[in-house]
């Protein structure tokens, strides 16, 4: 009797411990590639451009940022990817544009220092190509974005590490993130690319 008691207690304890595994396992999703961004390579570029007017596009640049992402190009509904910029960093090339663009009438850096974007799902659309969806919090104001993802290349760098490299693009209505600053019809979106490598850790 005593002995029957004893292997039920360990079988359940096994179960939890296998459950509990199971269940951290699926929440979590270890992150194996570092972005090479300013940080540590500035091999990545964080892109914006924007009608002026109707007459021509500016293009600009959020010059730092870092961030990690997980691939496995047999299992790429696996993916995830994690980004934060810093939004004081915005680049267009013209310094009193610039200062403009961190103030209250856009992104009000002082107040919101970060935009963040966090993957929710992959789903390939064909061969190195597909849809990640995810939120992305800007100027306090957190939204559902998808982004149109193309893989460019992997395999070995000369310095012994493996890279994977992919290329991402999506648009944003500023209005839809409280940007107070109208601009008219004709730059009322933002469009984003993102060029990303990854350095496995």
């Amino acid at each position: 009797m005593t002995i029957r008691v004893q292997i039920n207690r360990l079988l359940k304890t096994a179960l939890a411990a296998t459950m509990l595994s199971l269940s951290l396992g699926s929440v979590s999703i270890a992150a194996d590639y570092v972005i090479d961004s300013s940080s540590n390579g500035a091999h990545s570029s964080i892109q914006f451009k924007i009608g002026h007017m109707g007459f021509s596009w500016l293009i600009g640049s959020f010059d730092k940022f870092e961030g990690t992402f997980s691939y496995d190009d047999k299992k790429p509904e696996a993916s995830a990817v994690e980004v934060t910029i810093d939004t004081a960093s915005v680049d267009s090339n013209h310094a009193k544009r610039d200062k403009h663009l961190r103030s209250d009438d856009f992104l009000e850096v002082e107040k919101y220092p970060n935009a963040k974007f966090e993957s929710t799902s992959y789903k390939a659309s064909e061969k190195n190509k597909g849809i990640l969806t995810g939120n992305l919090t800007l100027h306090g104001v957190t939204k559902e974005v998808s982004i149109d993802v193309e893989l460019v290349g992997a395999g070995n760098d000369p310095w012994g590490g493996y890279r994977i490299g992919f290329i991402g693009t999506t648009q944003l209505k500023l209005q839809d993130y409280k940007i107070k600053k109208n601009l008219g019809p004709a730059s009322e979106m933002v469009y984003l690319t993102f060029n990303i490598e990854g350095i496995k850790k």
